[in-house]
């Protein structure tokens, strides 16, 4: 089997679109942060804050997702290799769920950021 580099990034890129796909249908919370963001992008796009405060809430959002999709296959890997319950691959899940946590945090903090920007 090739390495994913030397594959055309036309398939790489089908196969980012396919996790996406996947975490889409497998994570609620993934489906919940992409709600958050276009709820988000549309009061942006209507208070018109500075364009410093639209690109932190972008990267932040755009952050967000990427640690919710790695959340979600962190904890399908765990629950695979180890499917009995362990303390420490709880730990592991719980950790990587704080991740998340702690991004999408700072991202409803720049959003309400951005919204006190416009008042």
């Amino acid at each position: 089997m090739k390495s994913n580099g030397s594959r055309p990034i036309h398939r790489r890129a089908a196969d980012g679109l396919k996790g996406l796909g996947e975490g889409f249908r497998r994570e609620r919370a993934v489906r919940t942060h992409l709600i958050f963001s276009a709820a988000s992008l549309i009061m942006l796009v209507w208070v018109r804050p500075a364009l410093g405060w639209t690109l932190t809430v972008a990267v932040l959002l755009v952050l967000g997702l990427t640690v919710e999709l790695i959340n979600g296959a962190v904890e399908a890997s765990l629950d695979r290799l180890h499917p009995q319950v362990d303390s420490e691959i709880g730990a592991a899940k719980d950790m990587a769920s704080a991740a998340a946590f702690v991004v999408n945090c700072a991202a409803v903090a720049a959003v309400i950021g951005a919204l006190v920007s416009t008042l």
